[in-house]
């Protein structure tokens, strides 16, 4: 039997659009109103919101209905009752707003990640008031950080994750900090527009052809240069290597091919250079510099990056990864 057609639009779809537009005016709104704020924010009584939860709607019509119900009746019961609800409904909008005014938001920056990774923003939340804090939350579209306490006086780290897509500096517009304490029935919340960003490297290729061939001081093609000198550490197998010096044992653990390094031997290094790279999208070069940057570390070699416009010598460490990899997030094609 087919399906007869609904003859009406799609109601949900139109009421989802209708709310996305009233939640972006909302923002431009507030940014506008607020400005950019400073790296460290001190929430003022002005800029936290309120509005009821679905909780506080179903409250606040209980509540008049019982009044209507003490006024038809005149029971004198039901009024004490009823005035008791009111009152705990005007505490509690009181107390939910005043459970985010004074807070001061500090961002305290993002470690790089590569790209389908979440970027985890750190900001430092501080109550400097005398009285405690409760149920603290950040947020963004479509994340949130754990909820926290505060103590009076306490600093906490709240993260914030959100997903990266792409290669770059990646920059969260805004996110907000909010708190249904302590019924539940109210929802306060306030809205940041911080310098707020973080690195993001390129993904690591999956499936990288092999790096170029390791290169002696001298500037040849290691083979079998190495003497038997003392044992100095394992690094990755390189094609032309010594069958000798292979790290059988190691092979037989990991099941990868690792060559035996030692003290006194010709120092070794990489180049990786952009141009000499068979591919034709810019993106995929930059995902397999990635791959041999990570994997070279990794076995704690010296290799160098050649890049349009940029090139660093070959060295190791945390230092010059960094700044390797720093070089292929910010790639710009060689433009100056």
């Amino acid at each position: 039997m087919s399906s007869i057609p609904w003859p009406f639009p799609d109601v949900r779809s139109y009421f989802s659009t209708l709310k996305q537009r009233g939640q972006n005016r909302a923002r431009a709104w507030a940014r506008k109103r607020q400005g950019r704020d400073p790296a460290t924010t001190t929430l003022r009584p002005g800029r936290v919101y309120i509005l009821p939860t679905g909780v506080g709607l179903v409250f606040g019509i209980m509540a008049f209905a019982m009044l209507l119900g003490s006024i038809n009746y005149n029971n004198n019961l039901s009024f004490v009752l009823t005035f008791l609800l009111i009152g705990i409904g005007f505490v509690a909008m009181h107390q939910c707003q005043r459970n985010l005014v004074g807070l001061e938001l500090t961002f305290a920056g993002a470690d790089p990640v590569f790209a389908g990774q979440a970027m985890r923003y750190r900001v430092a939340v501080t109550n400097n008031a005398r009285n405690a804090r409760y149920g603290i939350r950040l947020y963004a579209p479509d994340t949130s950080s754990d909820i926290h306490d505060l103590q009076p006086g306490e600093s906490k780290i709240f993260i914030l994750p959100v997903p990266t897509e792409r290669r770059g500096q990646v920059s969260l517009e805004r996110f907000g900090v909010r708190t249904l304490f302590p019924f539940e029935l109210f929802r306060s919340w306030a809205w940041l527009h911080m310098d707020v960003s973080g690195l993001v490297y390129p993904t690591p290729a999956e499936h990288a052809p092999q790096p170029p061939p390791t290169m002696s001081a001298r500037g040849h093609r290691q083979h079998d240069a190495r003497g038997e000198e003392d044992f100095a550490g394992l690094r990755r197998y390189h094609e032309g290597d010594s069958p000798r010096h292979v790290a059988w044992k190691a092979y037989a653990r990991s099941g990868q091919l690792l060559s035996k390094q030692f003290a006194g031997a010709d120092t070794s290094s990489q180049w990786f250079d952009f141009n000499e790279i068979d591919a034709a999208d810019v993106e995929q070069r930059l995902s397999i510099l990635t791959r041999w940057i990570v994997d070279s570390d990794r076995t704690l070699e010296d290799y160098g990056l050649r890049l349009p416009g940029a090139e660093f010598p070959p060295a190791h460490g945390d230092a010059h990864r960094r700044r390797c990899l720093e070089a292929l997030a910010l790639f710009d094609g060689g433009k100056s």
